[in-house]
C-alpha cells in the first residue's frame, strides 16, 4: 500500500536528502485520479523500500500542494535527494509511471 504524504510529514519524508520518493497528488473527487491510484499501489508494492511511493490529498493538505504549485491533478512528482527531477501531469500509464520511476533510483 502507498504511504500516506501530509503537510506535516512531507519534508521528513518526501524530501530526504539521501533518497527517492514518488508522490501522487489527488482527491477523492477525482476521476483521473482514480485510474492513477491503484498503480501507485501497485509500484508501491513493486518498488518496496528501494523507494518513498504515496499519495498527498490535495483537499487535506493545502500547503504542500501549494509550495509546488500543483494546480491540476493528478500530479505525480518525482523526486531525488530531496529535489524534484521529474513531474507527470494527469493520467498516465503504469509503463510510463514506472519508465519515470527507475530514471530516479
Amino acid at each position: 500500500m502507498a504511504f500516506e504524504f501530509t503537510d506535516t510529514n512531507f519534508q521528513t519524508e518526501a524530501l530526504n536528502p539521501n533518497g527517492a520518493a514518488v508522490v501522487d497528488f489527488w482527491a477523492e473527487w477525482c476521476g483521473p485520479c482514480k485510474l492513477v491510484g491503484p498503480i501507485i499501489d501497485e509500484l508501491s508494492t513493486e518498488f518496496g523500500e528501494k523507494v518513498k511511493i504515496g499519495k498527498l490529498n490535495v483537499d487535506t493538505n493545502p500547503s504542500v500542494s501549494m509550495q509546488f504549485g500543483v494546480r491540476s491533478i493528478p500530479t505525480i512528482l518525482f523526486i531525488k535527494n530531496g529535489q524534484v527531477v521529474d513531474k507527470q501531469v494527469g493520467a498516465a500509464s503504469k509503463a510510463t509511471l514506472k519508465q519515470k520511476l527507475e530514471a530516479i533510483i
